[in-house]
C-alpha cells in the first residue's frame, strides 16, 4: 500500500472508478478514489467458483454488481464527504440516483449527527439517462431536473463501458427464470434464527448466508444444520490509514451494503429470494431534541426495504424478491417466537461488542452492559422462564443498579433511544411493566425502581404488551408465503 497524505477538507470529488467480476474465481472488485488519489479496491468473494454466466443472467449480474458498487461506496465517501460525485465506468438513471441519495442521506443520518454535518442537498448522484419507461421520472415520481439526487449539471464524463441495457422498455427488468430458493441473512442473533426456523417449517429451501469472517456467526449458522454460504468482503486497506489521518468516521447503513451483496450473489447463483429479518420496530429512530429523528438502523427499516426491492425488480431481475420475513412483527413478537425453542440458547448472540471490523472479541457471547444486551434481555424476559434467561446471559441484568442509565435509555426516560438496533421505547416500557407485575421479577432492582418511579407516570396504552404483539399487514413478503406464515406467527 502506497503511503498517501489524506486531507479530507481539501478533497473535491469522490469517484466510482470501475467494477468487475471474475466468474472463474468468484471475486468481484469495486474500485473507488478521491480526486486523483490512489485507487481504493474492495473485494467481494463468492464461494463456489467457477460460475457460468451467459445472456440475460450475465447482464443482470453486471447490473447487480454496479448497484453493489454504488451502495458499498458509502464506506469510502463518508471519509471526506466531498461536494462532487463522479461515476466513470457506466451511467445511471434518475431512479437509481434517487435511491442512492436516500441510502446515503438517511443511512448516514447518525454519522452526520455525531459529526455535526448536514448532508441534505449535498449528496448528488449524476443521472445521465432516463429511467426505463418512466418518462424521466425518478423512483419517487420526481423528474430528474427537479431532484437533487439526479442533478447531473456539474458532471461531464466519458463512459467506455456503458451499463448493460434493460431488455425491452417495460417498468420491470427481464425475468431470469431463477430457481425457487432463499438466501437468508444470518447475523448470529435471535431475529434471523426466527426467520430460518419459520422458513424451514414452511418447507422453503434456503441457504443460511453471512458476510465476513465471524466465527460466532459461523457457529450459529452451522447449528441450523442447513446449507451455508459465507461471502467474503475485504475493504480497501487505505481506508484504515485515512481514518488514522483524520477522515470522517462513523456508522454506515451496513444492511444496505449487505443487501446489495446478497442480491448480487442471488443473481450469480441463480436463486430468486434474498431474505432479511428486520422487524417493524427498525423503522423508528431516536428522537433528538433540536434535530428530529435519527434512525441508527434506517437501512433495516420499511422505507429502504420497499425501495430496494422495487429497484431490484425494475433494474436487475423481475423475478428476484427481496424482503424481510419479520417486517409484520414488533421486537416483542419476535422475542416471543424465539422463546418457543431452546436449541440456540448456547449459540446465539445479539451483543454488538462481539463484532468488530478488525476482529471479534468472543470471550463471552454477551457483554451484559451494552444497549443490545439490555434490550434482548428485557424483550425475552416476558416470554421465557427466568432461570433459562439468566442462564443464557450468565447473570440477571435487571438486578444490577449500575445498569439503570442503560435501561432508562431503552425506556426513553430522561434520555433518547440508544443508537443501536433495539426496539421502540414503548416496547421496552410494556415489557418492563409486564415484569413489574410478576413475583419472580418485581423485586429485582431495576424492575422495582420502574414500578416505583416510572410506572405511575404511564397510561394503560403504554403498558399493553398484547397490543404490541399484533401482526402488521405492511410488508413485502410474497403473498403465497405470507398466507401460511401469518398463521404461524399468530400462534
Amino acid at each position: 500500500m502506497t503511503a498517501v497524505n489524506f486531507d479530507r477538507d481539501a478533497i473535491r470529488a469522490f469517484r466510482f472508478v470501475r467494477c468487475g467480476f471474475d466468474a472463474a474465481t468468484g471475486v468481484a472488485q469495486m474500485v473507488y478514489a478521491f480526486d486523483d488519489g490512489p485507487e481504493l479496491v474492495e473485494t467481494v468473494t463468492l464461494p463456489g467458483a467457477p460460475f457460468v454466466l451467459e445472456g440475460a443472467r450475465a447482464a443482470a449480474a453486471e447490473r447487480a454488481l454496479q448497484l453493489l458498487h454504488l451502495i458499498a461506496g458509502v464506506s469510502y465517501y463518508k471519509a471526506a464527504v466531498p461536494p462532487e460525485i463522479r461515476i466513470e465506468a457506466y451511467d445511471i438513471d434518475a431512479a437509481t440516483a434517487a435511491l442512492l441519495a436516500d441510502v446515503y442521506v438517511h443511512g448516514l443520518g447518525e454519522f452526520a449527527y455525531r459529526n455535526g454535518l448536514d448532508l441534505h442537498g449535498r449528496i448528488r448522484f449524476p443521472a445521465l439517462k432516463p429511467s426505463p419507461s418512466r418518462g424521466g421520472l425518478g423512483g419517487d415520481g420526481v423528474r430528474a431536473e427537479d431532484s437533487d439526487a439526479a442533478d447531473a449539471a456539474a458532471v461531464t464524463q466519458h463512459h467506455p463501458h456503458p451499463s448493460p441495457p434493460l431488455e425491452g422498455e417495460g417498468v420491470e427488468a427481464p425475468s431470469l427464470g431463477l430457481r425457487h430458493h432463499a438466501l437468508v441473512a444470518i447475523g448470529g442473533g435471535k431475529d434471523s434464527l426466527v426467520s430460518i426456523e419459520a422458513l424451514r417449517a414452511l418447507g422453503v429451501e434456503q441457504t443460511v448466508t453471512w458476510i465476513g469472517g465471524s466465527q460466532l456467526i459461523r457457529a450459529c449458522a452451522e447449528r441450523t444444520g442447513l446449507p451455508t454460504l459465507n461471502i467474503g468482503r475485504q475493504l480497501a486497506p487505505e481506508l484504515f490509514e485515512y481514518n488514522r489521518q483524520g477522515a470522517w468516521n462513523g456508522h454506515i447503513p451496513v444492511t444496505a451494503v449487505n443487501s446489495a451483496i446478497m442480491a448480487f450473489a442471488a443473481v450469480v447463483l441463480g436463486v430468486d429470494q434474498v431474505v432479511f429479518s428486520n422487524e417493524r420496530s427498525a423503522s423508528y429512530g431516536s428522537l433528538i431534541e433540536g434535530t428530529g429523528e435519527v434512525n441508527h438502523q434506517w437501512s433495516k427499516g420499511w422505507a429502504f426495504e420497499r425501495a430496494f426491492a422495487a429497484h431490484l425488480r425494475s433494474h436487475v431481475a423481475a423475478d428476484l424478491s427481496y424482503y424481510s420475513l419479520l417486517r409484520p412483527l414488533s421486537e416483542l413478537a419476535v422475542a416471543r417466537q424465539f422463546a418457543k425453542t431452546d436449541q440456540y440458547d448456547a449459540h446465539f448472540s445479539s451483543c454488538n461488542r462481539n463484532f468488530h471490523l478488525l476482529g471479534e472479541r468472543p470471550v463471552n457471547r454477551w457483554c451484559g452492559i451494552c444497549p443490545k444486551c439490555h434490550f434482548v434481555f428485557l424483550a425475552l424476559a416476558p416470554f421465557m422462564p427466568k432461570p433459562r434467561l439468566v442462564g443464557i446471559f450468565g447473570r440477571n441484568l435487571l438486578d444490577d443498579p449500575a445498569q439503570v442509565p442503560g435501561f432508562d435509555a431503552l425506556l426513553e426516560y430522561r434520555d433518547h433511544k440508544p443508537f443501536e438496533c433495539v426496539g421502540e421505547g414503548r416496547e421496552s416500557r410494556a415489557a418492563m411493566a409486564a415484569l413489574g407485575a410478576r413475583p419472580e421479577w418485581r423485586e429485582d432492582a431495576i424492575v422495582a425502581r420502574f414500578n416505583r418511579e416510572i410506572a405511575p407516570q404511564l397510561g394503560d396504552d403504554e403498558v399493553d404488551v398484547e397490543a404490541l404483539l399484533a401482526i402488521d399487514e405492511e410488508h413485502g413478503i410474497p403473498a403465497p408465503l405470507w398466507d401460511r406464515l401469518r398463521a404461524r406467527f399468530a400462534r
